[in-house]
């Protein structure tokens, strides 16, 4: 099962960026979707974003506008580019990935705050 490690998150004062980024232990060139999820406290798990292997994407209404997701198959990462981030997008975000085979997997998240 491929290992998924996030970072770039942090604390942004609402109106900034930030871009998170997810490191897979393995290829992600095969992958079915690689994704973006995001949890708050005390609300469920949603999805943000996603890009499938054929390149087409899909953001959540929360964030289309503001968040653009890509991947880069030669250093094996997925990308999160945050802007206009707004305080009720202050959350763990997660790394998901579906291969074409197995199973899927998620990282350990990353924590977004955006505050003043």
């Amino acid at each position: 099962q491929v290992q998924l490690v996030e970072s770039g998150g942090g604390l942004v004062q609402p109106g900034g960026s930030l871009r998170l980024s997810c490191a897979a232990s393995g290829s992600i060139f095969n992958a079915n979707v690689m994704a973006w999820q995001r949890q708050a406290p005390g609300k469920q798990r949603e999805w943000v974003a996603r890009i499938l292997r054929d390149g087409r994407r899909d953001y959540a209404d929360s964030v289309r506008g503001r968040f653009t997701i890509s991947r880069d198959n030669a250093k094996n990462t997925v990308y999160l580019e945050m802007s206009d981030l707004k305080p009720e997008d202050t959350a763990v975000y997660y790394c998901y990935l579906l291969p074409d085979s197995g199973s899927a997997s998620w990282g350990q998240g990353t924590q977004v705050t955006v505050s003043s």
